[in-house]
């Protein structure tokens, strides 16, 4: 067990006691509609060491806090997914923390406290594809409803946000999301109503307000065709008032 000095330099460069970064902690939670209970005592175990990952709530305050990716704040339990990039080839993958601070060695898949939130809500879905027909690569977007039960994350999109209705089927797995998606196009559309569908594989951030990763589906001409999807947190609630408010094109 190592005391996370980075973060107690942050806090000391706030010139904030313990008791005075909690409450700072709380005072974020509440403005941002996402209560937390951080005590004096939570900052000592996050300093000490003893407290290696942060919850997602917590997660969120801290960078709001102090201005920092939570990756930056020295918790050597985190699998960094702060990072997911553009790999250059059609997709994105995981890549080194910015801040130098290294990653503890471990598997996202077995890494279940990064992500122990529930993720049900209003996301916004955007993934990227190459068009060969059109010779570029377009972007689609979609308000979804995500419905959480255990590790099930069932994936609807909004009738308003798309001539094209999304569907994804996903298990969580610690940080790792992987499951299948369909695609049932606008048969008013240029794809004429074809239905698409694949496979995806997604990482959770720490945060719980971003999961990235790459699509897997077939094209045209008979091949397998890849490419970059990541789900942006909206709204936490699925009230049919919330559903009504994005129920409308991105």
């Amino acid at each position: 067990m190592s005391p996370n000095t980075i973060l107690q330099a942050v806090r000391k460069g706030l010139l904030m006691s313990q008791d005075d970064f909690a409450r700072a902690l709380r005072e974020a939670g509440y403005r941002a509609k996402d209560p937390n209970e951080a005590t004096k005592r939570l900052v000592q175990r996050w300093e000490a060491g003893t407290t290696t990952v942060p919850r997602p709530l917590y997660a969120r305050a801290l960078e709001t806090v102090t201005g920092l990716p939570i990756d930056a704040l020295g918790f050597t339990g985190l699998v960094s997914v702060e990072r997911v990039e553009d790999d250059g080839a059609g997709g994105h993958d995981l890549m080194p923390a910015s801040s130098g601070v290294a990653s503890a060695q471990v598997s996202p898949r077995t890494d279940t406290s990064a992500v122990r939130g529930q993720l049900s809500g209003v996301w916004l879905s955007r993934y990227e594809y190459f068009s060969s027909g059109r010779g570029a690569t377009h972007t689609e977007s979609h308000f979804v409803v995500i419905l959480q039960h255990g590790p099930r994350l069932a994936v609807r999109s909004l009738a308003g946000s798309s001539d094209s209705p999304l569907t994804m089927d996903l298990e969580l797995d610690g940080a790792v999301v992987t499951g299948s998606w369909t695609e049932q196009t606008s048969s008013e559309g240029y794809y004429a109503g074809a239905r698409y569908h694949g496979a995806i594989q997604m990482l959770v951030e720490p945060t719980g307000r971003r999961i990235a990763g790459k699509w897997v589906g077939f094209g045209k001409d008979f091949d397998v065709n890849t490419g970059p999807w990541e789900l942006i947190f909206k709204d936490a609630s699925t009230s049919k008032a919330t559903m009504a408010k994005y129920n409308h094109r991105p």
